[in-house]
């Protein structure tokens, strides 16, 4: 079954320790633009592991990476993706 990157997407981020709390929570109209703000703007928190809840579907940061490499990917990508920050 196709994604619809149009349904509208609801981003979690926590701390990537172990029992680490939820500590961050964004709605977006469109899977699409979920999927472009957790590829392109929070790789500079390695610190967060996020995943989102599409429907009654959940993705882990994998399928969200996986759903924007893919060709079906709506939306213009950035040609460079920002580098990680390390301490």
């Amino acid at each position: 079954m196709p994604f619809d990157y149009n349904l509208p997407t609801e981003l979690f981020m926590k701390s990537r320790k172990r029992g680490g709390r939820p500590i961050g929570y964004r709605r977006f109209r469109t899977a699409a633009e979920a999927i472009r703000f957790a590829v392109e703007e929070l790789p500079a928190y390695p610190a967060l592991h996020t995943w989102m809840n599409v429907g009654d579907e959940r993705f882990d940061d994998n399928a969200i990476h996986r759903l924007y490499d893919s060709g079906e990917y709506p939306l213009p990508r950035c040609s460079r993706r920002p580098e990680i920050r390390t301490r």
